[in-house]
């Protein structure tokens, strides 16, 4: 239970005391000292009072004064916590999914954030480290330019649900009547949606697993597409090994598309079976060699946490993925989140030690194979309070990850769930125009959604 006056601040403190399942309840009361420049955040955890104390500089906007409110009353709650419990977390009192834009927003004149990091927000030596090195691994590619756009295609159907899933996806065997009128809606929301792209960055098809249209719906939406492609970063979430095929990357090469993903989770086929995985790892293989020789960009993903697995599983599958050599590997960390079918079966996440083992074994092993870590993000509910990393080969880092995870490029968005985005760097803003997420509400409000985001560019 939370107790607080902080308006604003009750989801992310109860997400701090989320990370401490042993405690019962934690209150919080904030006054200020001296005028209105000390401020003094009293947490009581399980009948235990902790004090602390921050200053808050003067000439302050409002947002800026309340973002720190914010920020202290979170640490306090963090300290008083890992006192009371004598518990320390790798990320500390963060709890934003974007440790690097915070980073950013933290540098000093001579670009370092680490004693802000470590000192301030309690972050360990290792996160803070690894930070810095996808910052480094960023230069190059980050880029704040007003008139930067990314294009994103949302294609939600899946030929099955995966247990840890919680993503709005659309099941085949039972949505397939609608898929062609999507197709034909998603097409024509792309037509419309073309002339609010200024200087083009990247176009991204993600889902589900947009393979799992047919042929000819795929044509139907590529085709589209064609009209906005300038040569650019250009990806699509192949995903399903059992759904790619060569005929459907063949469309894929013909239509432009630089980059597929190729996401077998695991190469353990106990696990595959476990997870609702309908293909083996000798399949995924399969399916990534033929991308790589169509002559693709590969990106690989990996989940450290998988139900079931051993860290020695973990191992192996991270091995395997060095000896084929993609151009990119992404590790998540389990993820349980409402929605997801193991949410219904579990309570917590288990075993936050063996996935910590599992994310510092990939680290090590990856980095010593030549991959950078070049994009990070975090997610409530994670195994181990830990992170989601993207590693690639020098050169070869995603345009449309960076921009997305650091938010300095405004979004494009076409499809059901599908989120656009404007960034607004003057007014130091980004506001957002979100779809519906159900398939045929969708198709039902076509003209209204095309309306919508014209509104939000103009």
């Amino acid at each position: 239970m939370i107790e607080t006056n902080l308006t604003g601040a009750e989801s992310e403190l109860r997400e701090v005391i989320n990370l401490f399942p042993e405690s019962e309840s934690a209150h919080i009361k904030h006054v200020f000292k001296d005028g209105a420049d000390r401020l003094i955040n009293t947490v009581t955890v399980d009948g235990g009072a902790y004090v602390y104390g921050n200053l808050i500089p003067a000439g302050l906007t409002p947002l800026i004064k309340k973002r720190l409110i914010k920020r202290y009353a979170k640490l306090s709650v963090y300290k008083a916590l890992s006192k009371k419990y004598g518990k320390d977390l790798p990320w500390g009192a963060l709890t934003g999914i974007r440790p690097t834009a915070l980073a950013y927003s933290e540098m000093d004149k001579d670009g370092r954030f680490e004693e802000f990091f470590t000192e301030v927000m309690k972050v360990s030596p290792a996160k803070t480290a690894l930070t810095r090195a996808v910052i480094e691994a960023q230069r190059g590619v980050y880029e704040k330019n007003p008139d930067n756009t990314d294009f994103f295609v949302f294609i939600p159907f899946c030929p099955s649900r995966c247990r840890y899933c919680s993503f709005v996806t659309a099941d085949m065997a039972r949505y397939a009547p609608l898929a062609n009128d999507y197709a034909e809606t998603l097409a024509r929301e792309i037509e419309a949606s073309a002339p609010l792209v200024k200087k083009l960055r990247s176009i991204y098809i993600g889902g589900g697993t947009p393979v799992a249209l047919s042929d000819e719906q795929l044509e139907k939406v590529l085709t589209a597409l064609d009209k906005i492609n300038a040569g650019v970063e250009y990806t699509a979430e192949a995903g399903r090994p059992d759904r790619i095929t060569k005929e459907n990357l063949s469309i894929l090469k013909a239509h432009g598309v630089t980059r597929v993903c190729v996401n077998p989770q695991t190469f353990s086929d106990e696990t595959l079976k476990r997870i609702g995985r309908n293909h083996t790892a000798a399949e995924a293989e399969e399916k990534f060699l033929l991308a790589k020789s169509m002559g693709f960009s590969v990106n690989m993903d990996f989940i450290a946490g998988l139900e079931g697995e051993t860290e020695e599983d973990f191992f192996r599958t991270i091995e395997r993925a060095i000896t084929l050599s993609p151009d990119d590997i992404t590790v998540h960390t389990l993820c349980i989140k409402r929605g997801s079918y193991l949410a219904e079966s579990e309570k917590r996440l288990l075993g936050g030690e063996h996935t910590q083992n599992m994310v510092n074994y990939a680290y090590k092993a990856l980095t010593a194979a030549g991959y950078r870590p070049y994009y990070l993000y975090r997610q409530k509910y994670m195994s181990g309070n830990l992170e989601n990393v993207g590693y690639a080969k020098p050169g070869k880092e995603c345009v449309y990850n960076i921009d997305t995870m650091e938010e300095i490029s405004s979004t494009v968005a076409c499809g059901a769930g599908a989120i656009s985005k404007r960034v607004d760097f003057t007014a130091g803003r980004i506001e957002r125009q979100a779809s519906p997420k159900d398939v045929k509400t969708y198709l039902d409000k076509e003209e209204e959604i095309t309306r919508r985001k014209l509104a939000l560019f103009s």
